[in-house]
């Protein structure tokens, strides 16, 4: 049985809130309450980029962008610890201020209904007595991950490199929902809503939609663990929606409600939120608006080094291992190239175990610093339909989709 979860014990709401802008409230399972004042800031690389390294519920100290509502950021040394992120270091992402603080899943349901023959009402027990299990390793990247190198520079949060992560995420495949709930040969798209809620009436709910073709199309689940325990409260407890392949906008947390269809969803979020230039690369002239646009969608491809850091220095004479990860929407990496010098001849990596088409796939190199003074090591990822980085960041009015051939600048010394 799931536990029941409450950040705020003997908290009340005033003390939560300014807790959650400053300082640790302990776990967030019922019990121990702690404190831990931030101490500690990075300097993101990028105009504005100082920021504080705060402890949230649940949470190891991660970057924070904003505290109300929660915006915080995985340090990228992370990613240099194993392929799956760990739930203490996933980052966090929410759009409305007003965020479940205790859940009780005794109580918790989830609604089918809308065009459906049989609405359902399901308890996170019923999920896990009564419906094959699914699990599936998969990345979710937050729409604007890595917004902050935008030049020029666009509105929104600016986000280094970390608002992304991966995870084994273990559920309920909506098909096997929506085929118990009957869905009715009318419907044309479902839609999603949680337990976060706006503050105010004049701000509208978070609520995203799938066209019912993809609802079905098996893959699409709705998570109630992450790496093999129960989500964080942070990332969604009790239940969330998985949409591999997808930006993280799709991630519906704390999902009580599935709404079958007739017609196409515009809400707020769905339009005019969340769009991209409706054109191959999803990008227009930088300060130019594009002609059309349409809902962000799925990942472009994707690729790191995560063992040397921008600014860091290397040995000359010494033998490394460069290590990375690349990913894409769901095609699968087939190569990972590597360059020490400055992009003019390229070495393939070896690529690590596959965890599935839609996890971040580890890659390694051996590289001998010969020259001493800077360095310049980049890294490029094809995918298995051929899709690969552009070599110069590509621009849209949201910040959207950043997937430019990375450049991490060094020194041999």
């Amino acid at each position: 049985m799931l536990p029941h979860v409450s950040w705020r014990a003997t908290l009340n709401r005033r003390q939560f809130v300014r807790g959650l802008g400053s300082f640790a409230i302990g776990t967030a399972s019922a019990g121990a309450i702690g404190a831990l004042q931030a101490e500690e800031h990075v300097a993101l690389p990028f105009e504005n980029g100082m920021r504080p390294l705060v402890r949230f519920p649940q949470k190891r100290p991660l970057i924070r962008l904003t505290s109300r509502p929660p915006q915080l950021e995985t340090p990228f040394s992370v990613f240099n610890e194993d392929i799956l992120t760990p739930n203490d270091a996933f980052f966090v992402r929410y759009h409305l201020a007003e965020i479940p603080t205790e859940i009780d899943p005794a109580v918790f349901r989830l609604e089918i209904k809308g065009e459906v023959t049989t609405p359902l009402s399901l308890s996170i027990g019923d999920l896990k007595k009564n419906f094959e299990p699914l699990e599936i390793v998969a990345v979710n990247q937050c729409s604007g991950n890595s917004r902050g190198f935008f030049k020029p520079r666009v509105a929104g949060g600016q986000l280094g490199n970390g608002a992304m992560g991966n995870a084994r995420w273990k559920g309920v495949a909506l098909k096997t929902l929506l085929n118990r709930a009957g869905v009715k040969a009318s419907a044309r798209q479902a839609t999603f809503n949680g337990l976060d809620k706006p503050t105010t009436d004049k701000t509208p709910d978070f609520i995203k939609a799938l066209e019912i073709d993809h609802a079905l199309d098996g893959e699409v689940m709705l998570a109630y663990e992450m790496n093999g325990t129960d989500l964080p409260m942070l990332n969604g407890y009790p239940l969330r929606l998985v949409v591999p392949g997808y930006y993280g906008t799709y991630w519906v947390k704390h999902l009580n409600e599935v709404v079958v269809v007739g017609e196409n969803f515009n809400g707020f979020w769905m339009n005019p939120g969340y769009r991209i230039p409706a054109n191959a690369c999803g990008c227009v002239e930088p300060g130019t608006a594009p002609k059309a646009t349409i809902p962000i969608n799925r990942f472009n491809v994707r690729s790191f080094i995560t063992n040397v850091a921008d600014g860091g220095t290397l040995r000359s004479g010494e033998q490394i291992k460069l290590r990375g990860i690349a990913f894409d929407g769901g095609y699968g990496i087939s190569e990972v190239v590597v360059s020490a010098d400055h992009g003019l001849t390229w070495r393939e990596a070896s690529l690590g175990k596959d965890l599935g088409k839609y996890s971040f796939r580890e890659w390694s190199l051996d590289l001998k610093v010969t020259d001493r003074g800077p360095m310049e090591l980049k890294v490029k990822a094809t995918n298995r339909i051929g899709q690969s980085q552009p070599s110069e960041p590509l621009w849209n009015p949201a910040g959207y989709m950043r997937n430019v051939i990375e450049t991490v600048h060094t020194r041999a010394i």
